[in-house]
């Protein structure tokens, strides 16, 4: 049996949304900045896909960027409101646990001069929101705060956050690659004047995302050239990837219900089984205020990406750490930043489950879960049994 958990890291492309976009790559494959009717056909859809993400978000459409995926995003929108204000020092606040696509910006201003002030999370992931208020400052020009942890599935506060943010006149962001999909956003409802997402976490194709900025805030261009999305990012505009996107959020939309009931009860079933059948381990994050299809499991004795390997053996596909961090046999920032030492960042499991995921496969998992952490802790120089305490380090 072969069985994915990986849906955190990417989603398989819905056959309905490879439908609708099919078209757009074969006959009907103008280029949305042409003037004759090829061109005009490709525009027409485009728009029509901005309208219709926009109805989803509840925004207006003239406030949505089509990017290549989540991390454009998230280097559009800081690079872009830092380059636009005036001051002659610019300040950001974000938190420890943030994408590596924030993080690595964050870094790159520093060097340039910015300064940035880095929020710690409590032992679940969460951020106080007095405590983003105070790190605001004078010359504070933005507050960047993902939706949802990549990693331990973690849901923040955003209404809270976008509250004091509006209250405060500084410009509020949030990385929702994880979230959309999943949650249902509404950017006025939540106080939010810029979103990010990728079509590909949502059963879209990769190389496409989104971008939201709330017209009235200065959020300058990163890529120059043409003078597509509203004169704002240059390159040729991807259409069937574009239609691809909003055909998926429409789905993940109109699903959404009934496709959180069925992944939740799956989760949880994974998540009693493994606390009951598998001795020292610890599910990492919030047990309740987390997405629904993430459960982040750190197993003492077990390097992550060890068990990684010997379940994918098994024909089983899970993440260990960030997707976009795989292979850097660097510790989880995320464990480190709610209270793992650096062995405990080191053995954080990800399983994330889909649309698709059965109880059935989930079992199997379970099982060969079981198989594989006992031969690796019987065979570790590190592990070893004591009586009456169980398994220590």
């Amino acid at each position: 049996m072969h069985v994915y958990l990986d849906y955190a890291a990417t989603t398989p492309l819905d056959e309905r949304v490879l439908k609708e976009m099919l078209p757009y790559m074969t006959e009907k494959f103008g280029n949305a900045s042409s003037l004759h009717s090829y061109g005009r056909a490709a525009i027409s859809v485009v728009d029509r896909a901005r309208d219709r993400i926009a109805s989803y978000l509840n925004c207006s459409a003239s406030e949505i960027y089509f990017t290549s995926g989540g991390t454009e995003s998230d280097n559009w929108a800081l690079r872009g409101v830092v380059n636009a204000s005036s001051l002659p020092v610019k300040h950001v606040v974000t938190t420890n646990i943030e994408h590596s696509a924030i993080l690595s910006v964050c870094k790159e201003l520093e060097k340039e001069g910015c300064e940035i002030t880095y929020v710690s999370v409590n032992d679940d992931g969460v951020v106080d929101p007095s405590d983003i208020a105070a790190a605001i400052r004078d010359n504070t020009v933005l507050v960047a705060v993902m939706f949802a942890n990549n990693e331990i599935g973690t849901i923040q506060p955003i209404k809270k956050i976008g509250t004091l943010c509006r209250d405060k006149g500084i410009p509020f962001y949030t990385d929702a690659v994880q979230a959309v999909g999943s949650i249902r956003i509404d950017v006025h409802a939540m106080n939010i004047d810029m979103l990010g997402f990728s079509a590909h976490k949502i059963y879209g194709p990769k190389g496409v995302g989104v971008l939201y900025v709330k017209n009235g805030i200065r959020c300058g261009r990163l890529i120059f050239g043409g003078e597509q999305e509203h004169g704002k990012r240059a390159g040729t505009t991807n259409t069937p990837g574009i239609v691809g996107t909003a055909e998926a959020m429409r789905l993940v939309v109109e699903e959404m219900d009934a496709n959180n009931a069925r992944i939740e009860s799956v989760r949880n079933h994974f998540i009693d089984r493994v606390e009951k059948e598998i001795p020292q381990c610890r599910l990492a994050g919030s047990r309740i205020n987390r997405l629904v299809g993430n459960a982040d499991f750190i197993f003492d004795g077990i390097k992550g990406e060890t068990l990684l390997t010997v379940l994918d053996m098994s024909g089983i596909a899970v993440g260990s750490g960030p997707a976009c961090s795989s292979g850097s046999q660097k510790p989880s920032h995320v464990i480190l930043a709610i209270g793992g030492n650096e062995e405990d960042a080191r053995s954080s499991v990800r399983f994330s489950f889909g649309k698709n995921t059965t109880l059935e496969e989930v079992d199997y998992v379970i099982e060969i879960l079981k198989n594989k952490i006992k031969k690796l802790r019987e065979s570790s120089s590190l592990f070893k049994v004591v009586s009456e305490k169980g398994y220590q380090i």
